[in-house]
């Protein structure tokens, strides 16, 4: 069946056309609705469907940066980290790190250093200092090879992903944007001061709008190119980067950061209670974003970061799941895939008599808000209109919590409901926040969840994530909006 012939309404304008549903996209939107413009965000997949999901899963100001002289992206990501943190506790938590101590690499004074500059190149309110610490005896030395006898701890933090993603996205929602998911952006043109925009998928329309934003991704040249028509110079540089899951390395919540004989460093997390993430690679990119995939070369790589300082060894055959993203960085020129920068890059065009564009290349997540403000301090104007940052103090959906106390925020709805098993419990504390009384209104046993469609995964919160949070397909609900399919994958191999 042929695709239904755009529907064009004149009187549909938007202030803002946002071409990207990832972190960046979703910021964008947030902050722009919460100025009151009237903003519309398409997104050709699922909100976090490829980027954005696929990250460390960390908020962190980036310890290995400081090598590279990223001293102004390590500070404005570790000012970063206190905002979200206090913004969106569910979501966001302290993690403390060990870094073990190794022979023939960096050597401790120079880690001291690097620890140093971590610790105060922009404050600390709400998390721990680095301190030197004895690995022998001690429980986070416990699970290491008993040559590696020192090291140091520091702090930084763990955040869904995904979900901050739907949170944005939520939040731009509750301020009047419109969020169109499975909805791709097929052909912009401007016409004289406004863009006309057709919209294709779940929603077919042709829309103006009187600035566009390229918040693509690792498309966001091919936007350029094939849907606006635009002749651009190669900015992008296409980097994966692969993790691996395997079963719980170690007891106890700290992470662990461990150099490499390459001088990269290999994270291994704590992961949904019985799990261990490990990654991250840096291999240069060509291929389809979307066809991204772990190569046995880098399952081996990491095996082997974690078998050279862990008592566990690992083998392929040990992962569980494994995933790739694809990092749509700015081309700094830098040959070594592991040093191009990770800050972000603006290209603004803008002409007289035309109306705005804006491409956004690279970026963290963990700056992503500062973006977004960013990105508007720069647009607006061209629209004749003043910015007026708001988002670095108000709360993510569900992050109204009191203090960001989340631990008393747990214990109380516990309380509250009471016939829930402490691991169901904790998941949607965590997920939903204060919002987990809107999700659970009017439930007042287990069975008042409705049937387990599978992993846990209750008729009740199925529903909530079909009519809240854009979920469609059983893959938005088990791994973007919740991680139960690695459930699946656990029991079904």
């Amino acid at each position: 069946m042929d695709a239904p012939a755009p529907v064009t309404d004149p009187s549909e304008l938007y202030d803002i056309v946002i071409i990207g549903g990832g972190i960046n996209g979703a910021g964008i939107a947030r902050d722009a609705a919460g100025q009151g413009l009237k903003v519309l965000l398409c997104e050709k997949g699922d909100l976090a469907g490829a980027t954005s999901s696929a990250s460390s899963k960390l908020i962190h100001g980036g310890l290995r940066y400081l090598e590279h002289g990223e001293f102004r992206l390590v500070r404005k990501a570790l000012k970063e980290r206190e905002v979200l943190l206090r913004n969106a506790p569910h979501i966001v938590w302290p993690l403390r790190f060990v870094l073990p101590l190794d022979d023939g690499l960096r050597p401790a004074w120079v880690i001291r250093l690097g620890l140093f500059l971590y610790d105060n190149l922009a404050g600390r309110r709400r998390l721990g200092g680095s301190r030197g610490i004895d690995l022998i005896a001690t429980a986070e030395g416990a699970p290491l090879q008993d040559r590696i006898r020192k090291g140091f701890l520091y702090s930084d933090c763990w955040v869904d992903d995904a979900r901050l993603v739907v949170l944005t996205c939520l939040d731009a929602a509750e301020h009047g944007a419109e969020i169109w998911p499975r909805t791709a952006c097929i052909a912009a043109w401007r016409e004289g001061d406004l863009w006309s925009v057709t919209l294709e998928g779940k929603r077919t329309a042709t829309v103006s709008a009187r600035a566009l934003v390229n918040a693509a991704g690792p498309w966001v040249d091919d936007v350029q190119q094939d849907v606006i028509g635009r002749d651009t110079p190669d900015r992008l540089r296409l980097v994966k980067g692969s993790h691996i899951i395997v079963d719980r390395l170690y007891n106890g919540p700290q992470a662990y950061i461990l150099q490499n004989t390459d001088r990269r460093v290999v994270f291994a997390l704590p992961y949904q209670q019985a799990y261990t993430l490990i990654g991250t690679t840096d291999m240069p990119y060509d291929g389809d974003p979307a066809a991204a995939n772990i190569e046995p070369a880098e399952t081996t790589y990491l095996c082997d970061a974690i078998n050279r300082v862990f008592q566990t060894q690992l083998t392929a055959v040990d992962v569980r799941f494994s995933y790739a993203g694809v990092r749509p960085l700015f081309d700094d020129g830098d040959v070594n895939a592991s040093a191009v920068t990770r800050d972000y890059s603006f290209d603004l065009d803008a002409p007289e008599d035309g109306a705005p564009l804006l491409s956004i290349y690279g970026g963290k997540i963990t700056t992503y808000r500062q973006l977004a403000e960013h990105a508007l301090r720069d647009l607006l104007p061209k629209l004749g209109l003043d910015t007026k940052p708001w988002t670095d103090k108000s709360p993510l959906p569900g992050g109204d919590i009191p203090d960001g106390d989340f631990d008393a925020f747990l214990a109380e709805f516990q309380a509250d409901y009471g016939f829930l098993p402490e691991d169901l419990a904790l998941r949607y504390a965590r997920q939903y926040g204060t919002r987990v009384y809107r999700l659970l209104d009017g439930v007042t046993s287990l069975e008042g969840l409705g049937r387990d469609l599978g992993q846990g995964l209750y008729e009740v919160e199925a529903q909530y994530l079909r009519e809240h949070e854009w979920a469609e397909t059983e893959e938005d609900m088990l791994w973007r909006r919740t991680k139960l399919g690695l459930r699946k994958q656990s029991v079904g191999g």
